[in-house]
């Protein structure tokens, strides 16, 4: 059995390691092992060295794959043999109590001990010793000149939870089989044991089905529209040709399905329904309420309308025959349905589905989506499986043996746990990687959100509210990667690390045991492994976190600049340069005033450890005055008040950092009095569009100043060039200069989007208007 690509590599790890003494820290090892103790000394591996098995066929396999793995790595000819005497030794003890993972690793200066109950046990042991390894050996290459020796240690490790998951949507973009398994090797590496694979979506229909050939031939593919923002893409038209999309073959999904297997990790599909299913639609109309015609839709879709009819028994037929297939492919326990997000207006219009509530005694659609997934549990238990869908299940009553995902907070788990029924929790407050780690205008375009490292770790899977039995029922955790913005392995990796490793010891160490500041230090050597693995990742973990208020005491700005680092080194520029070692160190809050940009940047051991933060503070003739809203503001989206407008601080790239003031369905008109009759020359305002939370440009403009405030100039007007369809995600400034003026009164209006464009997911709805500051020259 060959184990190629980057688990090769990294398994390599058992008997490679810097030289340590005794006296050394211990050595950084995520996920924190349950027991761990260093002793002084260093094994050294030989060329004349011996691996040993004993156990059976597990334990040979292991021996001989690590064999293979460490040969090409140090140039030694390593041989295998049965028995307990090589100076490598891999053990499974049958017939004595361990628990399911458990492994112990025992280095000493003469013999490197691994011992498991099961060959997953030394597989899970493996990944610890890997990981005292330099660096360099990630990389895959030999280094010429190391000495191979580990740390004399003593490890006793088993996992906290049974389901230690990582989710990868494949439907909004498709992902090669290569990159799927270096995804897997990711996981792999982080102990982790489930493969979450999203193979369906209203986007695309990734996986190969024989009965049904034109899932694929017309699921599988929708119109390019990747050069416009993902929820302002037109629908294919008529003529239109459909290439961009790709799928599964059943053979590659047996070769992704085997790779996972050799590294102890269960693929778990997800086949969605009732809802979600546009890509099957386009391809099999007539399994829906209205007989189509469907396309495959190449952006986001809201609300999710387009979904299986539940009326005809036809559509069941066709959801079991696809389902068999599925099953025939992935031997997993488990299969996800979704269940999620599904709009019941179909339902509601269609004469099958209404004649099933009344056949079936059904109170209305929502016990009509529970009879639906109660169905397919049925079909599933049949063949031995189980199934498992997104908190939506809940909806109507939950089927008699189903495992809720919890996605929208802890409250499904909770309903689930208390219930009976198990749940795996993934909220999207601590779970999905999807959204922005870092300040949105320094990192890859993505859903609005911040969800920082600190805040992954921070995750308790397990609700304080449930009793000890009932916290039973909680399986374990997952993190969610959707790829709406994410079309690339690199991206896709960049968004799951380093916030996968914190997971990682969430879910396997015990909550007793961790510590955000032991993993902090512990998280550099990691990096160090990404560095060597050619892995891509976020830094944003030592990014500076810099909040502005206004003083109306001093007349000044106070900043205060925060970081998830425990002790960090920061250093600030007020001039726009970049930071560097020399710079000054931020020591507490600052007091600024004028028009300063200010830059700064966490230093340890004089090397910059992550990117350069921004902020910009302008205090103009504006700040602070007193505003008049001729249109008020939103209460939702309200920031500081009345005063929000003009406090002399620009808005963050997050239009939540409260320093962004929303309004609803309308125009923006306020009246800025400045308290005198002043020389006015210029006057600017900030504006954003994230399409895709319903957020646009104004379509215009307008600027004019009054002497009393009845009588006001001509209004300079500065139109929109951009169109909503192609706005996304951006921040605007408008900018009116003139002859200078004299006046007291300046007025603003932007003539907001109103309502969302027809092509829009949230079409006829109010559309916002997001302003951050108004400056006055």
């Amino acid at each position: 059995m060959k184990l190629p690509s980057l688990f090769t590599v990294l398994a390599a790890a058992l008997l490679l390691t810097a030289c340590r003494s005794g006296k050394d820290s211990a050595p950084a090892l995520i996920p924190q092992p349950v027991d761990m103790k260093v002793a002084p000394g260093h094994f050294s591996l030989i060329p004349e060295a011996r691996i040993s098995w004993s156990g059976g066929a597990g334990a040979a396999i292991m021996a001989e794959e690590l064999a293979a793995m460490l040969r090409p790595v140090t140039g030694y000819e390593l041989t295998t043999a049965e028995g307990i005497d090589g100076n490598i030794r891999l053990i499974i003890e049958a017939g004595t109590e361990w628990k399911k993972e458990e492994y112990h690793l025992k280095v000493q200066r003469k013999s490197v001990t691994l011992t498991a109950g099961t060959s997953e046990g030394l597989f899970r042991g493996i990944q610890t010793a890997r990981q005292l390894l330099p660096p360099q050996v990630f990389g895959g290459e030999t280094a010429a000149g190391l000495k191979w020796t580990m740390p004399c240690i003593t490890v006793t490790d088993y996992p906290r939870f049974e389901w230690r998951g990582m989710h990868l949507d494949v439907s909004r973009h498709f992902f090669d089989v290569e990159f799927v398994k270096r995804y897997i090797d990711i996981l792999a590496m982080h102990k982790l044991n489930v493969f979450h694979w999203h193979l369906v979506d209203d986007q695309g229909w990734r996986i190969e089905i024989k009965k049904y050939p034109k899932l694929t031939e017309v699921g599988a593919w929708r119109v390019d529209r990747e050069d416009k923002p993902w929820d302002s893409r037109e629908p294919q038209k008529p003529g239109e040709e459909a290439t961009y999309g790709g799928f599964y073959t059943q053979e590659e999904i047996r070769e992704i399905v085997a790779y996972a297997a050799e590294r102890y990790i269960t693929v778990v599909p997800e086949i969605e329904m009732p809802a979600h299913v546009g890509s099957a639609l386009a391809a099999y109309p007539e399994y829906s309420c209205t007989g189509g015609s469907f396309t495959v839709p190449p952006g986001g879709v809201w609300p999710i309308t387009d979904i299986y009819c539940a009326g005809k028994d036809e559509t069941f037929a066709f959801i079991k025959d696809v389902l068999t297939e599925v099953m025939e492919l992935f031997p997993s326990e488990y299969i996800h349905v979704g269940g999620d997000e599904a709009d019941k207006t179909e339902w509601k219009k269609c004469p099958d589905c209404q004649a099933r509530i009344r056949e079936e005694g059904l109170a209305g659609e929502a016990e009509l989506q529970s009879y639906f997934i109660k169905r397919i549990e049925k079909f599933l238990g049949s063949k031995g499986r189980k199934l498992i869908g997104w908190d939506e299940i809940l909806q109507g009553g939950l089927a008699p043996e189903a495992t809720v995902m919890s996605w929208q907070g802890f409250e499904g788990g909770e309903a689930a746990a208390r219930s009976g029924h198990e749940a795996v929790m993934a909220p999207v407050s601590h779970c999905y990687f999807n959204v922005y780690q870092g300040d949105p205008a320094t990192e890859p375009e993505s859903f609005r959100g911040l969800l920082t490292l600190k805040k992954v770790y921070s995750f308790e899977p397990v609700p304080p509210e449930l009793s000890a039995e009932e916290a039973d029922f909680i399986i374990g955790a997952q993190g969610c990667l959707w790829t709406e913005y994410i079309t690339d392995g690199a991206t896709a990796e960049y968004m799951i690390l380093p916030r996968l490793t914190a997971l990682s010891e969430v879910v396997w160490t015990p909550a007793e045991s961790r510590n955000w500041e032991g993993f902090n230090r512990r998280l550099p050597k990691m990096m160090e492994r990404f560095d060597a693995a050619g892995l891509n990742y976020s830094r944003g973990s030592y990014n500076v976190d810099m909040s502005a208020s206004w003083d109306e005491a001093s007349g000044n700005i106070i900043l205060e600049m925060t970081s998830e680092q425990p002790s960090p080194d920061i250093r600030y520029t007020t001039d726009g340069t970049d930071p560097g070692t020399g710079s000054p160190v931020y020591t507490g809050p600052l007091k600024m005033s004028g028009k300063v940009t200010v830059r700064a940047a966490i230093f340890d051991n004089g090397e910059m450890m992550g990117g350069i933060s921004t902020k910009s503070i302008n205090i103009n003739k504006a700040t602070a005055m007193k505003v008049q809203y001729n249109t008020p503001f939103s209460d939702r989206y309200k920031g500081f008040g009345d005063r929000t407008l003009v406090n002399g601080i620009s808005g963050s790239g997050d239009f939540n950092d409260g320093q962004w003031q929303g309004f609803e369905g309308t125009d923006m008109d306020v009246v800025i009095d400045l308290g005198r009759e002043t020389p006015v020359s210029s006057i600017s305002s900030g504006y954003m569009a994230v399409v895709g939370s319903w957020i646009f440009l104004p379509q215009s403009v307008e600027y004019s100043w009054s002497s009393d405030g009845t009588n006001y100039s001509a209004a300079q007007v500065i139109v929109t060039e951009i169109g909503p369809a192609d706005q996304g995600n951006r921040a605007e400034t408008y900018f009116a200069s003139f002859p200078e003026a004299s006046a007291r009164y300046v007025r603003v209006v932007a003539r907001g989007q109103i309502t969302c464009p027809t092509w829009h997911a949230g079409a006829g709805n109010k559309a916002w208007l997001f302003c951050d500051e108004i400056v006055v020259e």
